[in-house]
């Protein structure tokens, strides 16, 4: 698989039927591995290992209701107190991040109510900080440290 900017890191990985299959920790079984699934995978052991969040408080691809239909957010993960931390939108690497990406997070975080989202492709990643005082977000360099 394509190499991303983020840093190197092992997976179980394992063939069935000629198709690839990665190891989800989170979700605890195998997943097809998509460029999307790949992106996904690299972006939660990023949000484990540099960012520290817990792996029992970390959502991957969870049914929303919005708007009377239904989506799936990619990663959403929690402080220890249980509130929404940091929204995630995972694209393959061949898709370029534009408005429409940034669109989508934001309709999914007027249900999640989170208080960072990132947009990631994972070879470009961008942070923001929610401020739903002001009604808008800000960019920020880096997603705090989960604490």
């Amino acid at each position: 698989m394509l190499k991303l900017s983020f840093p190197n890191y092992e997976f179980r990985l394992k063939k069935i039927n000629q198709k690839k299959f990665i190891f989800d920790e989170i979700r605890k079984k195998y997943i097809e591995l998509t460029p999307e699934e790949w992106v996904r995978q690299h972006c939660i052991r990023f949000l484990i290992t540099e960012k520290k969040f817990k792996r029992g408080l970390i959502s991957v691809e969870k049914k929303i209701s919005l708007n009377s239909t239904n989506k799936r957010f990619d990663i959403l993960a929690y402080n220890n107190m249980g509130s929404c931390v940091l929204l995630v939108e995972c694209k393959a690497p061949n898709i370029k991040i534009d408005q429409k990406s940034f669109d989508q997070i934001l309709r999914y975080n007027q249900v999640i109510n989170a208080k960072f989202l990132m947009v990631t492709n994972g070879i470009i990643h961008y942070y923001c900080k929610v401020n739903n005082l002001q009604n808008k977000i800000e960019f920020v360099k880096e997603i705090p440290i989960n604490k």
